[in-house]
């Protein structure tokens, strides 16, 4: 059995993976010189099912923790220290909705907070632990998965080339192209994020934290070395690279809120892609013959693309059927 990857950001990288392991023969082809070249590179690199739930259908934490088990067991390079949710004592209400909609978590006073992050001592008398949840440096997760699949004999990886000038035809087609997949799939939107990287010595956090606002959330990630990821936005148009100083200011804005120092924090990088979304925001794996497509990952690519590239391993393997995350392009229903 052969199979041709035709992408190398996390879904396609998680494809190959799947599909090697189970003995196929995988091509890994990429346009890219080098893998995690797209909008995975922006990520926020948070492993969250249950935070998640606050906007999501009940089947994005469902398959969120298959990806959970994957980064913290399968390829383990994640760091399990939980998820922190907070809210300026005047945003209550957005705290209460939150804890609604989620599950898996604990409820933290003043002191709580300051016991978990002790950075964040006196500035929020109220949030959620969600003690389970994990958070990676998406670039580095992406590299270790590339090392995993170079030392695989059954595995091959191309790189600065088109798919289509790849011969001989596989057994089966793998197309994790992302947004990039368009011409195929006219239901695909995109969906723009931007982040950006501060870098501060006088900051000190162990996992993620979100704060909530009715109209500007904000996360923050620690990459480690003083690195701070500060993301997202979500905006409904398809501007792959600008950044907006609108949005620059807002980040800053917001990041600020969660500890002052960050006002003062060096700006490393900034950084703007696009998420492939349907229109439900939902993940679907689409069936044309022998080519499987893996998008509309939207935001949680990481969180769900261990678990979809399994799925399409079933598929290859076993003929399996998956109706929950199948498309109607198919035969098989669309996710409710």
């Amino acid at each position: 059995m052969r199979a041709r990857v035709i992408g190398a950001g996390v879904a396609g990288l998680c494809a190959a993976y799947a599909l090697a392991r189970a003995g196929v023969e995988v091509e890994l082809v990429e346009r890219h010189v080098s893998p995690g070249q797209g909008c995975s590179r922006f990520a926020g690199g948070m492993i969250a099912p249950w935070c998640e739930l606050e906007s999501a259908e009940p089947i994005v934490a469902e398959l969120g923790q298959e990806g959970l088990a994957f980064w913290t067991r399968d390829l383990p390079v994640a760091v399990v220290a939980g998820s922190l949710v907070v809210a300026a004592p005047r945003e209550r209400a957005e705290l209460v909705d939150f804890t609604r909609r989620t599950s898996h978590f604990e409820r933290l006073d003043a002191a709580g907070v300051a016991a978990l992050e002790s950075d964040l001592a006196g500035r929020f008398d109220a949030a959620l632990y969600f003690p389970q949840e994990a958070h990676l440096d998406p670039r580095a997760a992406m590299a270790a998965l590339a090392q995993r699949l170079a030392a695989m004999e059954n595995v091959a990886q191309h790189f600065g080339v088109a798919a289509e000038v790849r011969t001989p035809a596989p057994d089966w087609t793998i197309d994790c192209r992302g947004f990039a997949a368009r011409d195929a799939l006219p239901g695909l939107r995109g969906v723009k994020g931007e982040m950006i990287v501060l870098r501060s010595a006088d900051v000190a956090l162990a996992r993620p934290v979100r704060m909530l606002h009715p109209r500007r959330p904000v996360y923050v990630v620690p990459r480690g070395e003083g690195l701070f990821m500060v993301g997202a936005t979500m905006i409904e148009n398809e501007e792959r690279a600008r950044v907006t100083a609108r949005s620059v200011v807002e980040l800053v804005n917001s990041a600020f809120a969660i500890h002052p120092a960050f006002a003062e924090a060096e700006i490393v990088e900034m950084g703007s892609d696009l998420r492939p979304a349907f229109s439900d925001n939902l993940p679907r794996l689409i069936r044309r013959g022998q080519t499987i497509y893996i998008n509309g990952l939207y935001r949680h690519g990481f969180l769900l693309a261990p678990a979809l590239a399994r799925r399409v391993a079933e598929v290859v393997l076993h003929g399996a059927h998956f109706p929950e995350v199948f498309d109607a392009d198919s035969g098989e229903r669309a996710p409710a």
